[in-house]
This record gives structure tokens, C-alpha cells and sequence, in this order.
């Protein structure tokens, strides 16, 4: 069975073969684009080819923009222009920066003058990697506003090509940076598990000549003034008097004295560097390409680490990133083992000149006003006098001190008087219960009447004997009845003199028993003190009767109390670890607000004295007793 083609449909046949055959270049134009923009590196050429291949599968377009954020600036320039690149497509600017400020795609129709053509704008921003990477501005025919939302679309879908390209840039820079810290960290710590200074520096400058591919690695330190080289790649022994080291040596003071890297062939398009010396070492020993980093220790060149390699393998940008971080990284852990290398009597020799020179060379202002203060004080302590004094621990006594005690054995019936108390002469401290005393001497009153009588019947009966007898028993009762009244009398304990009661308190004792002998209180006078100073036995020895001093206590900080040393007591006294030696004084004059256990400060003048010898006699002494007690 046969089916007949209706010639509408027949001419619509040969067209399309003759469409497809016109089609052909441009399959292989899409192809070419397709492969440009999968193999490109460059933002440039991957923005170009996407463009192209947008323009192409969006109809009608006239003209097509692509603005991309440059890597180390917020600013926007044009990376690909579509169809032509010489074309002008300022026009497009305008609609670019709206993009860029709203951060979305729209459309808008073309806005200029009356006889411009019609047409819309398509604009659409490129975000990736958290940042706003550019836009993309299209140039459009006029067309139905579905065919507009398509090719808004179509930019929304193409953008993503742009997007992947700058995350797959985004990653490959982390990992360079990943890869490159992780070198920079290896080569460091070959060096930091070595204990000492050469191995350190051996082990660096094998591993960034291994790493880095360099014919030789050589790194020197300053040793006072002078830089030698002290390490060279995979040589354990070297001549640092041959031509080579001091060329290598002279390339490490040329940056040094730069503080910058300097390499021969320059590197980059930075300022431009002396590298004369680099030169020399280059031309004078057969190399090709050299590099130099400085080694810093804080704020100081410590030292350098110079790389040679051949012509053909220059050093690049990377290489030059990586050594200037191990310098970073090396610089103070080398220089610390290199001073711990040395003898203590070499690290005091070599920080004292080092002070010396930070002292009379520029800058470090603050060391200098430092050492011109220490300087005065020092003169200042040398020459200077003052009064020696010695000073101790310090509290007031009374002259006098009396106690109340209790005059028998009995009950506290009250006790007005409490320590602190100021009282007079004859004032009651307290009283015992008197009422068995007053008992008792009822009995024995009544018992002296009874014996009284029966002495009055024995004289009358004129019976001598009963008369002895009665009188004994008499005599018995009236002592006993002035036991009574004596004790009686003594049962209110009352104060010997006026003073203060400095002890004692049975205000919480009320009826409590008491034992004869028992003190209750001691009351001391309030016009008459003795200081009592509390001298160390290292100053005891200055002190002597007659000496004045001064005062300051602890409840009166701010006016000093004058005394007169009256006595030196040569018996020692334990406290808090050491020996103290009681000396007393008398005050200068009564002062009525003092009262007895003030402790404070005293201080005894001795006499004149140099200042250095009053603040370091105490370590001075020390230091004699110990080589006395170590010496033979």
C-alpha cells in the first residue's frame, strides 16, 4: 500500500533538505563553541563561548554583553561582547548596573530616541561562590512577552554554566592554596622535630630543595654581626670561606638589606629590586635562576634562605608564595635554636650586645628613656643619702596591769563590767551571790550569843574549867562571824584605779560558778603606755636606748606617734618563723585616744646612710651567710 504526499507537503520537504544542508556549518560553528567553552581556564574566553552559544539559542538577537568581577577589585569590566568584540556596547551599561544592584533578572524595553528601533532588554545576574561574579545583558528583537519570558528562561538555565565555571575556579584555588599550605607546613616541620640548630636548617633546606626541584638550598643566620651561611641542601659539609658561600652570602645581605624578596630573573611586575649581587652568583657559578627570602624574627632580619635553580626552570609566583611563608614560618623557630645552641655565658653575651646596640643605634626610644631612668636611679642610689630606719611590727602595753579575781569560791550574781569598758576608781565589775555568806554569819552571831552566855554562867558558878572551855568556843565563833562579814565585804569585785577594763567579760555568765583565784578582770590605766617593738634579729643589732622613732597604728594611719627607745631586751622571742627581739620605748607625750593592744608600724631612726646600701643590705647579709656556711 502506497500513501500519495499532497504536494504542499512535498514542497515543505524539499525545503527542509535544503534548510538542513545550510545547517550543517552551523552545527559544526556549535561545536566548536561547545568544545571552547569545556576545555577554556580563562573567565574570558569561557564567558566569550558561553555568550555565543546563548545569542544562538535565543532567536533574534541583536547584540549580547557580559560584564565579570575582577579577582581583586569590586569593580565590573566587559569579558565577552556578541557577534562582534570591536562593537560598541556602551548602551548596554545602564541596564547592566540595575542588574547588579537589584541582584535579579528581568526585562524592560528598549528606552532612546524616537527613531531608535524598537526592542527589549533581557538582563540577568551571575551569582556563585556566596559573591555577585557578573551579569549578562541581551539585546532582543521585539517579539510577544512569552518569547520574552522564554529567553529570561533560557538566561536563568545558561547562567548556571557561568555559575559552575567560577565554583569549579573557586574549588581549584582551595585546593591549590590546601595543597600549597600543606607543603609549606611539611617542609617546616622536617625542621621543628630536630633538637638542634644545624639539623633544623638541614632538614629545611633538604626538603625545599627536594620539593621545589632547586639545584641547591643554602640558608644563613647572623651570628652577632655577621651572616653566615650555616646550612646548604644536601651537602653535611661545606667551605664558608670558598667563592660560592660568600657569593651565596653576599645574595642573602642584598635582600636583607631591601627586607624584601629578590629574584633573578624578576618575578612579576612589582617594584623593581637591586639584584646585582644575585647576578654575580648566577653568572660567576654556572647557574641560571636564583631567589632570596629574608628570614624575620619579630620585627628583625634574622637571616635568609637563598634558592638556585636552572635557566630553563624559573621561579614563578606560587614558588616565590611558598617560600616567603616557610621564611615566615622558619624565620623565629631557627633563630630560637640557634640561641639555645649556645652556652648560657654566649646567650648573655649575645643579648647584652644586642641591647647594647638597640641602645646606641636608631629607634627603640622606649629602651633608651629606660636605660637613662636606670641610669639616674642607680646614680641617684650610689650617691644619695637618707635616714636608715628599722622598722617592725609595733603595739602599746600598759605600764600597769591589774587583775580582778575572784575572792572565794562562789555564784556571779552580776556583772555590770565588760572589756572596753572605761571605768573609775572603786567602780563595781561585778558581784557574787552573798546569801550563804550572810547565813553563816547569822549562825556564828547566834552561836557567839549562846557562848557568851554560857561564859556568864560558868563565872558565876566560879568553875574554872567550863570557863576555859566556853571561852575557846567563843573566841572560834567570833572569827568565824568575821570570816563572814570579810567575805561579805568582798563579795563586790570593784575596780583598783581608774583605767579601762582590757579583759574580761561574765555578762553571759550570770549564776554561773566561779573558783577562788579565778581571774575575772584585768584592768590596765589609761594614761600610761609602753611601745613595744618587735625588731628582727637582723636589725636588733642598729638599735640602741635612746633612739627616737615614729609611730603609725593601725587606728590612726595618718598621724604618727613619736617615741624614745628606753630599753633592748637581749632575749629572743619565736615568731611567724623567725626571731624578734622585744625592745622597749616610751611615748613622746600621752596621747588620750590610745588605748592598750593598738598594734601598727614603728620605726626607729638608726642614722644617715646610703640609699643603696639601705635597700640591698638585707640581700647583701644574705649572701655572705650563705658563702660563709658553703665555703671551706
Amino acid at each position: 500500500m502506497s500513501v500519495a504526499m499532497p504536494p504542499s507537503a512535498l514542497g515543505a520537504a524539499k525545503s527542509g533538505a535544503a534548510a538542513s544542508g545550510a545547517r550543517a556549518p552551523e552545527a559544526g560553528l556549535d561545536s566548536a563553541l561547545w568544545a571552547g567553552m569545556a576545555g577554556a581556564d580563562d573567565a574570558q574566553l569561557f564567558a566569550q563561548s558561553w555568550l555565543a552559544i546563548q545569542c544562538r539559542m535565543i532567536p533574534a538577537v541583536s547584540g549580547g554583553l557580559v560584564l565579570l568581577r575582577a579577582e581583586r577589585d569590586t569593580s565590573y569590566a566587559p569579558a565577552a561582547v556578541w557577534p562582534d568584540v570591536r562593537r560598541d556596547m556602551r548602551y548596554l551599561t545602564p541596564v547592566a548596573q540595575r542588574a547588579l544592584a537589584e541582584r535579579c533578572g528581568f526585562t524592560t524595553p528598549r528606552a532612546g530616541e524616537s527613531d531608535a528601533p524598537a526592542g527589549h532588554f533581557v538582563a540577568y545576574p551571575v551569582e556563585a561562590v556566596g559573591m555577585l561574579q557578573g551579569v549578562v545583558v541581551l539585546d532582543l528583537a521585539p517579539r510577544p512577552d512569552a518569547d520574552l519570558q522564554a529567553a529570561l528562561r533560557q538566561l536563568h538555565w545558561g547562567a548556571a554554566g557561568l555559575a559552575l565555571f567560577f565554583a569549579r575556579n573557586a574549588v581549584a584555588k582551595t585546593n591549590a592554596r590546601r595543597e600549597r599550605l600543606q607543603s609549606v607546613l611539611e617542609i617546616v616541620a622536617a625542621g621543628a622535630v630536630q633538637e638542634r640548630f644545624t639539623a633544623a636548617a638541614m632538614a629545611i633546606a633538604n626538603e625545599l630543595a627536594t620539593r621545589l626541584r632547586c639545584d641547591r638550598v643554602s640558608i644563613g643566620l647572623f651570628h652577632g654581626r655577621k651572616l653566615r651561611v650555616d646550612a646548604v641542601s644536601h651537602s653535611a659539609q661545606f667551605q664558608e670561606r670558598t667563592n660560592l658561600m660568600r657569593a651565596v652570602a653576599a645574595a642573602m645581605e642584598e635582600a636583607i638589606d631591601q627586607s624584601a624578596t629578590v629574584a633573578y630573573p624578576a618575578v612579576g611586575e612589582g617594584a623593581p629590586a637591586v639584584n646585582r649581587a644575585h647576578e654575580a652568583l648566577m653568572q660567576g657559578h654556572g647557574g641560571g635562576a636564583t631567589l632570596t627570602v629574608p628570614l624575620m624574627a619579630g620585627s628583625r632580619a634574622c637571616g635568609a634562605l637563598t634558592l638556585e635553580r636552572p635557566a630553563e626552570r624559573p621561579f614563578d609566583a606560587d614558588t616565590v608564595g611558598i617560600c616567603e611563608a616557610v621564611a615566615g614560618l622558619a624565620g623565629p623557630m631557627l633563630d630560637v635554636h640557634r640561641r639555645e645552641d649556645h652556652w648560657l655565658l654566649g646567650r648573655a653575651i649575645e643579648r647584652s650586645g644586642e641591647t647594647l646596640r638597640k641602645l646606641l643605634g636608631p629607634r627603640h626610644a622606649g629602651l633608651k628613656l629606660g636605660a637613662i631612668l636606670v641610669t639616674t636611679l642607680l646614680a641617684f642610689m650610689s650617691l644619695g643619702k637618707g635616714t636608715f630606719r628599722v622598722s617592725a611590727t609595733t603595739l602599746l602595753e600598759p605600764l600597769v596591769q591589774q587583775a580582778a579575781v575572784a575572792p572565794f569560791d562562789g555564784y556571779i550574781r552580776e556583772a555590770p563590767a565588760r572589756a572596753g569598758d572605761i571605768v573609775e576608781a572603786g567602780a563595781v565589775l561585778a558581784r557574787l551571790d552573798d546569801r550563804e555568806l550572810r547565813l553563816e554569819r547569822l549562825k556564828w552571831m547566834s552561836q557567839e550569843e549562846e557562848f557568851s552566855k554560857q561564859f556568864r554562867q560558868a563565872m558565876a558558878d566560879r568553875n574554872p574549867a567550863q570557863v576555859q572551855i566556853v571561852t575557846a568556843q567563843l573566841e572560834q565563833a567570833r572569827a568565824q562571824a568575821a570570816r563572814a562579814n570579810d567575805q561579805l565585804e568582798r563579795t563586790t569585785i570593784a575596780a583598783p584605779f581608774d583605767g579601762i577594763v582590757v579583759a574580761g567579760d561574765l555578762t553571759q555568765q550570770l549564776g554561773a560558778p566561779v573558783e577562788k583565784g579565778k581571774v575575772l578582770f584585768e584592768v590596765a590605766p589609761l594614761a600610761s603606755f609602753r611601745v613595744v617593738i618587735k625588731a628582727d634579729e637582723r636589725d636588733v643589732a642598729y638599735v640602741q636606748a635612746g633612739q627616737r622613732g615614729a609611730l603609725l597604728l593601725s587606728a590612726f594611719p595618718h598621724d604618727p606617734i613619736e617615741f624614745t627607745v628606753s630599753q633592748v631586751t637581749p632575749v629572743s622571742e619565736p615568731r611567724d618563723g623567725r626571731n624578734t627581739f622585744r625592745v622597749e620605748a616610751e611615748l613622746a607625750a600621752a596621747e588620750p585616744r590610745l588605748r592598750p593592744g593598738m598594734q601598727g608600724v614603728g620605726k626607729v631612726e638608726i642614722g644617715e646612710a646610703r640609699y643603696v646600701w639601705i635597700w640591698s643590705r638585707e640581700i647583701v647579709d644574705w649572701l655572705r651567710l650563705a658563702a660563709w656556711k658553703w665555703l671551706p
